[in-house]
């Protein structure tokens, strides 16, 4: 079952990278979304050590699993070690070493046992009840696949996270266009007009860019840069809080469906696994950390998408928002996000894709090209000029320079450039608005 779940990669499994997968498999069943305890250990210790451990702590406590764990970095614990022992005589200095060494460890497995024990109370529950086979059926049921990290669709964004990087990730339909730039689009559930139609735009540039549109699948303005993506035949993957069998809203059940059937939906908790309030805000930082760069169309003060640009933010992601009325509360959260600096502007709907085309195809970000704005106002002479001319009759030069304040040298040039950006035309008995 573990090689049709992973039939992509099923030509360079073994069997201890199977069991590894099967190890990741079982974590994900433990522990929650962003577990960064569970992500130090695995880390150190590969899942499967790191499984059978904590099993054994669980009757037995948490020395020898700290023991592993400190032994895992005892090469850095070995420096320090040398380090204090460097005042000592030259006779006793490897004895006072050797002792300073091994108070230090015996001190680093005590504190280490310490801090495991709110982490083994928090799994307990869980790891009694261990069933992979159970998640390992379900996930067949529902026809989605199993990613680990390493995997050729595996998103390597998430990677970032660190600790916090989901163990494995569960896909329904299709491949995630892991390696494409991508944009998540993300917003209020209540939108506005003109956040639906600023939202399409920018999801529609993004699709002509090539790039995958990421979003969480919920109401308002992540439904509509699903939608839109799907018009524009162009993958869109949808980010689940719950399992991939768990399409929520269910009033968006069909437009999941169809984002599977185009593009992928993808999530970290195993099959099964019902959203929950926590879980939505987990799984804000995967949106983030799976795409080059976020734009928030609309947010509330309290919105969630202000959550995803936060992650964005720490992960050096670009980060984009959309003005919109200063009276309108749905837009209060993209004016704070721009006004504390924390975001982009978004001047034009295709800035979020070119930014994130330049930044996977490693080119260097610079600033856009520079609107052109009619040229009285580019020169302060040729706007003093403009506005001293009359609407219905032509004004001599000399009169035009005593209404401006200019000399007539200055006002002769500004008159000519003016003339160059058909501001101002020529006329036998002086100048006229054209």
């Amino acid at each position: 079952m573990l090689r049709r779940l992973r039939a992509d990669v099923a030509g360079r499994s073994s069997a201890s990278a199977d069991v590894e997968v099967l190890a990741r498999v079982a974590w994900s069943t433990v522990v929650e979304p962003g577990d960064a305890d569970a992500g130090e250990l695995v880390g150190r210790l590969g899942a499967s050590r790191a499984i059978r451990a904590a099993l054994a702590a669980l009757d037995a406590g948490p020395i020898e699993l700290a023991e592993m764990l400190v032994g895992a970095g005892a090469g850095a614990g070995a420096g320090v070690g040398a380090g204090v022992g460097v005042g000592a005589g030259a006779a006793s200095g490897p004895v006072v070493r050797a002792l300073d060494e091994d108070d230090i460890r015996d001190r680093l497995v005590e504190t280490t046992a310490t801090a495991l024990v709110p982490a083994l109370q928090r799994w307990r529950p869980r790891l009694l009840r261990l069933d992979v086979d159970a998640v390992l059926s379900a996930a067949s049921a529902v026809g989605c696949a199993l990613l680990v990290p390493g995997d050729p669709d595996w998103p390597v964004g998430v990677d970032d996270l660190g600790p916090h990087a989901p163990l494995v990730l569960w896909r329904r339909g299709g491949s995630c266009a892991a390696r494409r730039p991508s944009v998540a689009v993300v917003g209020s559930r209540a939108n506005t007009i003109l956040g639906a139609e600023a939202a399409a735009e920018i999801t529609s540039a993004s699709a002509d860019a090539g790039c995958v549109v990421v979003s969480g699948g919920a109401h308002g303005i992540d439904a509509v840069a699903h939608r839109v993506a799907m018009a524009a035949r162009t993958p869109t993957v949808a980010v689940l809080a719950g399992g991939v069998d768990q399409l929520y809203p269910a009033a968006n059940t069909a437009m999941l469906r169809s984002v599977a059937d185009q593009g992928a939906l993808i999530a970290e908790c195993p099959p099964g696994t019902r959203p929950s309030r926590w879980r939505f805000l987990a799984r804000n930082r995967l949106i983030a950390a799976m795409s080059t760069t976020t734009v928030i169309v609309e947010a509330g003060a309290r919105s969630g998408a202000l959550n995803t640009a936060n992650h964005a933010g720490h992960l050096g992601r670009p980060v984009f928002a959309v003005p919109g009325p200063y009276s309108s509360s749905a837009s209060v959260g993209c004016h704070r996000l721009i006004a504390d600096r924390r975001a982009e502007i978004v001047v034009q709907p295709h800035d979020p894709p070119d930014t994130a085309v330049r930044l996977w195809s490693g080119e260097p970000i610079v600033a856009g090209a520079e609107v052109p704005i009619a040229g009285a106002r580019t020169d302060p002479d040729v706007l003093r000029v403009v506005d001293a001319l009359d609407r219905r009759r032509a004004v001599p030069m000399d009169e035009i320079a005593r209404r401006s304040g200019l000399s007539l040298v200055d006002t002769a040039d500004a008159l000519a450039l003016a003339e160059l950006q058909g501001l101002v035309r020529r006329h036998p008995a002086g100048w006229v608005n054209p």
